[in-house]
């Protein structure tokens, strides 16, 4: 009831709202009875809807970030230059400048454009390497991320620390806040082979039947998976309830190999005779990166409530009806 309070009405900046987050984040917001303007560069929007104001824009240009963000209560900085393992690896700086420019040029222009509160979707491959016990929020600046996440976790910090500098460090301060998503999928993501993420790209070879399937490495990696739904639940709920700068992991808080979701999507398929190809000589990125959810417990009374299961479930389904 508290967020329909707060977003009845309320003028909101989804930048970025094309891609997978942003997406979801919108179809939210429309139901919470706020006033949605959205930003797009290449990509067509997902959400038909006239409720949405869509803007298109280029978010490298700085007059484009002050026009967008004029008359905006709250901005969710949703854009990014994402991509799969494979582009990151081959090219580690195309996620480095971009991202920089358009994060930095977004949180000035809404500065100027006295915005309420300011949003930034971090990411938790900007941790760094904590073994197999979960990592606390505290501990994001310990150490160097992953050297495979080094230009991309390099490029979240520092966002990050621009986003406490507009909180604590001005005269005049802008509300921030940073929330650090696990591994996020479910409806709307991308399932294109050459920026997909691990998640959406096996559902695809699953679907389509692939034999063998090829996964990336030796499918042991673990990771922390969340469904879209429960994302955007502690998202919001976060914007609701935290209104000073903080960093807040919003995860599921349990840990599933690669090989453990692909034997779940097998069963769901009911995909018989298959073989599972590991290739040892692509990418894998990181080992193991568990996410602690304590303080988004605590603070915001938010627990993941879709398990794994239901969550790949959904995802196949909207898949097979929309790809």
């Amino acid at each position: 009831m508290r967020l329909v309070i707060l977003f009845k009405n309320a003028n909101v900046l989804v930048a970025g709202g094309t891609g997978f987050i942003g997406t979801n984040l919108i179809i939210r917001l429309l139901l919470l009875g706020a006033n949605v303007r959205s930003t797009y560069h290449k990509k067509v929007p997902n959400v038909a809807n006239n409720k949405v104001k869509y803007v298109r824009c280029n978010l490298l240009n700085m007059y484009d970030c002050k026009r967008v963000t004029k008359d905006v209560d709250y901005v969710f900085m949703c854009a990014a230059n994402t991509s799969g393992a494979n582009i990151i690896e081959s090219t580690p700086l195309v996620h480095v400048t971009p991202n920089i420019i358009m994060n930095s040029q977004m949180l000035e222009a809404s500065y100027t454009n006295n915005v309420k509160k300011f949003i930034f979707i971090s990411s938790s491959a900007a941790y760094p390497p904590s073994g197999n016990v979960p990592i606390m929020e505290y501990e994001m600046f310990n150490a160097d991320p992953y050297d495979a996440y080094y230009g991309v976790g390099w490029m979240k910090r520092y966002t990050e620390i621009l986003c406490k500098l507009y909180s604590e460090k001005l005269k005049n301060p802008m509300k921030t806040l940073v929330v650090r998503p696990s591994n996020v999928y479910g409806t709307y993501d991308k399932f294109d082979p050459q920026t997909s993420h691990v998640m959406a790209a096996t559902i695809r070879k699953v679907v389509e039947r692939q034999n063998p399937i090829q996964i990336w490495g030796s499918g042991n990696d673990i990771r922390d998976f969340i469904y879209i739904d429960d994302f955007i639940d502690g998202l919001l709920l976060a914007t609701e309830k935290i209104n000073k700068f903080e960093a807040i992991n919003i995860a599921s808080g349990i840990g599933y190999s690669i090989k453990d979701i692909l034997q779940i999507m097998i069963d769901i398929e009911n995909y018989n005779n298959y073989r599972a190809l590991y290739d040892h000589s692509k990418p894998s990125m990181i080992p193991i990166m568990l996410v602690d959810t304590k303080k988004a417990e605590n603070l915001l009374g938010f627990k993941s409530k879709i398990d794994i299961k239901e969550g790949i479930k959904r995802t196949i389904e909207w898949y097979k009806n929309n790809k």
